[in-house]
Order: structure tokens, then C-alpha cells, then sequence
């Protein structure tokens, strides 16, 4: 049996007006902005080397790129929504100039900041939340009409891995996404791709348990993206710090593929469109 028939073509997304089909998985490449992020941290904190990273990931076959003022690594301090405003909005701008197709996503819980990156020329909105940090997010999605990323977290960035506790994870965040889906298509807001949140509130058990179980979320009948790249979950078991993380990262955006993920957000853009296209070969 296809892929295809196991997880049916899920939807379109609508950007800037224009039907964009999600029929083929896609790569979400990461653009870090921030000082402290657990793999990229500082590399990215002036326009040039932020342009030079875009301009790399695009010309690698980057589908969308994800931008973040944020660190939401565990034990992250949250620098609020006035500096992300001031971190986004001129890299936005700055790309919109240089690089017109690309396709933003916003890495951001804040409605205020997805309205301003909106303003701005963001093209999509990826809250880690999931409209539970900032209650006014999914009405400012409402307005924006942009489509919006919800992620599963059990916790806040600074505490969610203190002891992280589930009575099943697999149904209690299919719950949750049931939840807040039904939530933002009663106000109209239909755009909407889904994200279990590995390793947000998570333990290494849990985040096994989801990849392995996540073909249940197509039940949602909403795209999954899955972002494993680098993570604790891969460099802890094999002993290996993040820079070293690679291999690993392949190895599991492959399972994530066999189990329907229709978006991989990734450091490393040419290898995760490898992985798409060898996963293809078998389908």
C-alpha cells in the first residue's frame, strides 16, 4: 500500500492568496536570530550572515524558512514581545528585498508579534503554544488569515522539562489538538498545520512514543511537521553533542516520513530534501 493511500493529500495552504499543496513533503529550514539557541545560538545576530544563511538554505531546496527571536531550548528566558518585534520585522523586510518567493514563517507565541510580522511580510505563524501562551493569538489569527502552525508544549521554555507527566500521551495531545482545532475552525481560521512538539514537556520516553505513534494524527486530518533536528532525544542516547547530531537526525526525519509528516523543520535543509527524495523512490 502507497503512502498516499495511507495518509490521503491532507490540503493546500493558502500563501499570499495562492493554493500551495502540501501533496509532497516539504523542508522548513531554521534561521535562529537568537543569541542562546541550543544548536545555532549567535551565528545569525547581524543582517549579513542572516541573508548569507537564507540565501544557503534556499538554494538548498528550502520549501519555507522559520525565523525566531526566541530560544525555546529548555531552561530559555523569554525576552518578550517588544524585542522580537525589534529582531523580526527588519529581517523580514530585508528579505522580502533580497529573496521575493521565499516563504516566512514566524517563530512566535505572541499575537502582537504575529500581527507586526504580518505587517511585516510574513507569510505563516508557528506557535510553539499552541494559543495557550497568549489568549488573544487566535483571534489575531482570525485577522491575519495567515495559516498557523499549532505545537503541543507542556510547559513554558524555562520550566517544561522539570517533570514532565501525561496519563497518555498519545490521546492526551491528540485531545488537546482536537481541541484547539475545532477552536479556530468554529472563528474561521482553516490553514492549520499541526506539531506533536518533540521535546517540549517531554521526556525521551514520550518522544519515542510519539514518533512512533505518529500516524495517529492523521486522524486530525491536518499536515504534521515534525522537528527533530538535532535534538537531546537523538545526540543524548548516542552520547554525542548537537554539532554531532546529524546522522541521527536523518535517520529519524525518515521514520517521521513513513509515519506521514508532510513538513520536516530542519538545520540541515540538503539533507532532509535527500531524505524526502530517497523516501519517494520507495513509494
Amino acid at each position: 500500500m502507497k503512502s498516499s493511500e495511507l495518509f490521503p493529500p491532507k490540503s493546500f495552504l493558502n500563501i499570499r492568496g495562492e493554493l500551495y499543496s502540501l501533496n509532497q513533503a516539504k523542508v522548513m529550514g531554521i534561521l535562529n536570530i537568537t543569541p542562546d539557541s541550543f544548536f545555532d545560538g549567535g551565528k545569525y545576530t547581524n543582517e549579513k550572515a542572516q541573508l548569507q544563511r537564507v540565501e544557503e538554505m534556499l538554494s538548498q531546496g528550502a520549501d519555507f524558512i522559520d525565523i525566531g527571536a526566541q530560544s525555546s531550548r529548555p531552561g530559555a528566558k523569554e525576552v518578550g514581545a517588544e524585542k522580537e518585534i525589534e529582531l523580526l520585522t527588519p529581517i523580514i523586510s530585508s528579505i522580502r528585498k533580497y529573496f521575493p518567493e521565499a516563504i516566512l514563517s514566524i517563530d512566535t507565541w505572541h499575537a502582537s508579534v504575529a500581527k507586526a510580522t504580518y505587517n511585516a511580510g510574513a507569510d505563516m505563524i508557528n506557535d510553539i503554544s499552541g494559543g495557550t501562551f497568549d489568549k488573544d493569538i487566535f483571534r489575531c489569527m482570525q485577522e491575519i488569515q495567515l495559516p498557523y502552525i499549532l505545537m503541543h508544549t507542556g510547559g513554558r521554555p524555562e520550566n517544561m522539562q522539570d517533570n514532565p507527566t501525561y496519563d497518555n500521551i498519545l490521546k492526551d495531545i491528540i485531545y488537546f489538538m482536537s481541541r484547539q482545532l475545532n477552536t479556530l475552525n468554529h472563528i474561521g481560521v482553516n490553514d492549520i498545520i499541526i506539531d506533536p512538539g518533540f521535546g517540549f514537556g517531554k521526556t525521551m520516553a514520550h518522544n519515542y512514543e510519539l514518533l512512533s505513534q505518529l500516524s495517529h494524527f492523521s486522524f486530525l486530518e491536518a499536515p504534521i511537521l515534525v522537528g527533530l533536528s538535532r535534538k537531546s532525544m537523538i545526540y543524548k542516547p548516542l552520547n554525542q553533542k548537537p554539532e554531532e547530531a546529524l546522522n541521527g537526525t536523518t535517520a529519524l526525519n525518515m521514520i517521521a516520513l513513513e509515519q506521514g509528516a508532510d513538513i520536516l523543520r530542519v538545520h540541515d535543509v540538503k539533507e532532509a530534501k535527500e531524505c524526502i527524495q530517497l523516501h519517494q523512490m520507495l513509494h
